[in-house]
């Protein structure tokens, strides 16, 4: 658990040992305590040190070059659905504000751009086709 249970947090004793903590390792939003149980010690949480998880370094060779073009990958399915993305807030906007033509230009961007994604894999092709499919609702006047 991220943070003590009420029992805990009421007793005297561990109330001091959170003052104590707090004090030596520096103020810290109170969610971030974990008590543990078993040994009944207090200490920060730790899944909110990094937002993506961290690995040991790979010792194996082939394992640091998996890990390479996994990361490479990973930037390459980033920069295609990330552009996707642009292009339908573009198209948004061309189509709020009224300019016909503009929109026609970002929506025919946009297709091209999704099925860019899709072919390679970075976009899953239903995805891809409903985002098509809110593309062209958004192209179309509504009656």
């Amino acid at each position: 658990t991220s943070r003590p249970s009420p029992a805990t947090r009421d007793n005297e004793v561990a109330t001091a040992k959170i003052v104590v903590l707090r004090a030596t390792l520096g103020a810290g939003p109170e969610d971030s305590l974990a008590f543990s149980e078993s040994t009944g010690a207090l200490s920060y949480a730790e899944s909110r040190q990094c937002p993506r998880p961290t690995h040991q370094m790979a010792n194996i060779e082939s394992q640091r070059k998996r890990n390479a073009r996994t990361e490479r990958e990973r930037q390459e399915n980033r920069r295609l659905t990330s552009r996707v993305r642009t292009f339908f807030r573009r198209l948004e906007s061309a189509s709020e504000a009224g300019d016909s033509a503009a929109a026609a230009t970002e929506h025919r961007e946009l297709v091209s751009a999704i099925d860019r994604a899709v072919g390679r894999g970075a976009m899953h092709r239903n995805t891809g086709a409903r985002r098509k499919a809110r593309a062209a609702r958004l192209l179309t006047p509504s009656s």
